[in-house]
C-alpha cells in the first residue's frame, strides 16, 4: 500500500520498533510463546489419550449390555424355525437347499456373582461356654427373648451365617399351659442351639382342651408337621419344656444310635434314675424313628411313655447314646403337678 513519505515502517508483528529495547526481548518472548504452544499441545493429547482409556474401560464392563442389542436387526427381532417347519416348507422345492439347521449365536453374558460355598461347621464349635448358670428367679418376656436374638426368624428357624451343619434339627416341645417355664427355655435353649452351629427349628405342640395328657402322642404330631414344613429335617429332638441344660457342650445332635440327653437332672441328685431311664430330653434321627415306628399314642397322663420307647429301641436292636454324666446336666423348673397330668397308674 500506499506510505506516507517521511514515514517509518511498521514493526513485525512482536518485534521492537526502532525506539523499543533491545531484539533480544522479542527472541524471549518468541521462545516463551513458543514453549506454551507445545505444553498446551501436550495437555490436550493427554486429556484425548485418557478419554480413549476411558471409553475402552466402559466399553469392556458393559459388553454384556450392548451385546444384547445386537440380537435385534432393523426388521426386528430374530426369529428361528421350528426343525419340523423347516422341513416342511422345504417338501415343495425338492431342489432347493436345504437350510441351515445351526441356530444363530447369542452372545453369551457374564455370569452373575454365585454365593459363596461356606465351610462344614465343625464338629467342635469353637464358641462354646461349657459350665452354665442357669436360674428361674428374674421375669422373661418374650421381647427380651427376640431382642437376644435377632438372627432366629419368626417360628424359631435358624441357619449359621458361617458355616453348612451337617444336620437339619427339629426340637418338639410338648406343652399346655406352660407359657412361664417356655420363655425361660427360648431364653437359655436360643443362645445355646446358636452357639452349637444348628439349623434348626422349633416347634411346640400344644395340646388344646383341658382332657388328659399325651406327652408321646404330641410327639408324634410333632415329627408330622415339622416335616410338612420342611422335608430336609434329618433329626429330632424331643424336648420337656422345664428342662434346661447346664452345659452347651451336650449337642444337641443326632448320632449312629437314638440319643438320651437329659440324663443328669437336679430333680434325680444329678444321677440316672435308672438304667433304662429315657425321658426329658432325647433326640432320634428321621431313619432311627420310622424304624421304631414313632412313639406310643396310648399312654394318657404322667409317666410310661419313655420306657415305652426305651423297650422300642431296645427290640429293634439300636442303643442308646447317652452323654459324659458331668455335661449332660439339667436343672427343672420346679412346679406344681399339672391338673389333667396326674400320674398314668398303668
Amino acid at each position: 500500500g500506499y506510505v506516507r513519505p517521511g514515514a517509518a515502517a511498521l514493526p513485525a508483528a512482536g518485534c521492537p520498533g526502532p525506539l523499543d529495547g533491545p531484539v533480544a526481548t522479542c527472541g524471549m518472548s518468541r521462545l516463551l510463546g513458543g514453549t506454551l504452544e507445545r505444553v498446551c499441545k501436550a495437555v490436550l493429547l493427554l486429556c484425548l489419550l485418557h478419554f480413549l482409556v476411558a471409553v475402552i474401560l466402559y466399553f469392556d464392563v458393559y459388553a454384556q449390555h450392548l451385546a444384547f442389542f445386537t440380537r435385534f436387526s432393523v426388521h426386528g427381532p430374530a426369529r428361528v424355525l421350528h426343525p419340523a417347519a423347516s422341513s416342511n416348507s422345504n417338501c415343495s422345492r425338492p431342489n432347493a437347499t436345504a437350510p441351515s439347521s445351526r441356530l444363530p449365536e447369542v452372545p453369551s453374558a457374564r455370569p452373575g456373582p454365585t454365593a459363596p460355598v461356606l465351610p462344614p461347621c465343625p464338629d467342635s464349635p469353637p464358641g462354646l461356654v461349657g459350665r452354665l448358670l442357669i436360674e428361674f428367679t428374674s421375669p422373661m418376656p418374650l421381647e427380651r427373648v427376640q431382642r437376644e436374638n435377632p438372627g432366629v426368624l419368626l417360628g424359631g428357624r435358624y441357619t449359621p451365617p458361617d458355616c453348612t451343619p451337617a444336620q437339619t434339627v427339629a426340637v418338639i416341645i410338648p406343652f399346655r399351659h406352660r407359657e412361664h417355664h417356655l420363655r425361660y427355655w427360648l431364653h437359655y435353649l436360643h443362645p445355646i442351639l446358636r452357639r452349637q452351629r444348628l439349623r434348626y427349628g422349633v416347634y411346640v405342640i400344644n395340646q388344646h382342651g383341658e382332657d388328659t395328657f399325651n406327652r408321646a402322642k404330641l410327639l408324634n404330631v410333632g415329627f408330622l408337621e415339622a416335616l410338612k414344613e420342611d422335608a430336609a429335617y434329618d433329626c429330632f429332638i424331643f424336648s420337656d419344656v422345664d428342662l434346661v441344660p447346664m452345659d452347651d457342650r451336650n449337642l444337641y445332635r443326632c448320632s449312629d444310635q437314638p440319643r438320651h440327653f437329659a440324663i443328669a437332672m437336679d430333680k434325680f441328685g444329678f444321677r440316672l434314675p435308672y438304667a433304662g431311664y429315657f425321658g426329658g430330653v432325647s433326640g432320634l434321627s428321621k431313619a432311627q424313628f420310622l424304624r421304631i415306628n414313632g412313639f406310643p399314642n396310648e399312654y394318657w397322663g404322667w409317666g410310661g411313655e419313655d420306657d415305652d420307647i426305651f423297650n422300642r429301641i431296645s427290640l429293634t436292636g439300636m442303643k442308646i447314646s447317652r452323654p459324659d454324666i458331668r455335661i449332660g446336666r439339667y436343672r427343672m423348673i420346679k412346679h406344681d403337678r399339672d391338673k389333667h397330668n396326674e400320674p398314668n397308674p398303668q
